[in-house]
């Protein structure tokens, strides 16, 4: 079992280990449960396997207003085979038997509002859970829920997203309250892949890295290994998610396996051949 070390983050490690070596972080979305649970469990590792250094599982939910239809219909397909946030628990409970890897869960707050901020937070800690990442609940909602104090007190980070269009009143109270990195969303508007790199995005993720305690990883509209590489050329890590949960709507079993786990492999050699 792959528990918590006391003391020891598991996503401050993992940025402080590429440090060392001078490498960049591999971010990767996929949905829990698309298409079923027992394929996001054994996913898990592969994807650590193939050069992820930081799985982010989405939750399903009903009404995801942040993300594109690919994610869309990937959460619609896990909810149909039956996902719900205590089935995810299990999961990553079983799933921490073979790996280390850090798994942040990324979705919507009235899951987790219907199923108890305490009890959640400790459940998710138990399980092996090591951040969370809300997209509807800014600093100051989190800060106001309550949600920031539990989870820290338990040791549970709570990552925050900045956009293009976050002013400083945003900026200086995510740099105060955010644990884990701090996730710049390189575009408006919801996820999806994206044809090129804005052409502001350096400027603004150097101006927030000079400002910042944390890591700043990059992510909303990366779809290939060269458009990560270039990205990680000037943050400390990238999210692919909607390039990545493509693959979920065409292959299936070992040969949807076999994909991610390729695609994967090309992200990360892509990061690795652009470092500062």
């Amino acid at each position: 079992m792959h528990r918590q070390v006391r003391g020891i983050n598991r996503i401050s490690e993992v940025f402080r280990k590429l440090g060392e070596k001078g490498e960049k972080a591999l971010v990767t979305f996929i949905t829990a449960g698309d298409p079923d649970m027992e394929t996001t469990c054994g996913l898990i590792p592969e994807l650590e396997k193939a050069g992820a250094d930081i799985i982010e599982l989405g939750m399903p939910f009903s009404d995801p207003m942040a993300d594109g239809p690919t994610i869309q219909l990937s959460s619609e397909r896990a909810l149909a085979a039956g996902a719900s946030l205590p089935v995810i628990l299990d999961m990553v409970r079983t799933v921490r038997q073979k790996t280390a890897v850090p798994i942040i869960l990324m979705g919507y707050y009235n899951p987790i509002f219907m199923y108890g901020i305490e009890p959640f937070v400790e459940d998710a800690v138990t399980a092996g859970v090591d951040g969370v990442l809300l997209v509807d609940l800014p600093p100051e909602e989190s800060e106001a829920e309550g949600f920031s104090r539990v989870a820290g007190k338990h040791g549970l980070d709570v990552i925050f997203l900045l956009a293009p269009t976050s002013g400083d009143d945003r900026i200086e109270r995510v740099l105060r309250m955010g644990r884990g990195f701090l996730y710049y969303v390189s575009v408006t508007g919801v996820t999806g892949t994206r044809k090129d790199v804005s052409a502001s995005l350096h400027e603004e993720v150097r101006k927030i890295r000079e400002r910042s305690r944390m890591p700043v990883v990059v992510g909303f509209g990366i779809s290939d290994p060269s458009q990560a590489g270039e990205v990680a050329s000037f943050s400390d890590g990238v999210v692919v998610g909607s390039a990545l949960v493509k693959f979920f709507e065409n292959y299936q079993a070992a040969e949807l396996r076999e994909k991610v786990s390729g695609f994967v492999s090309s992200l990360k050699e892509g990061i690795r051949a652009r470092r500062d």
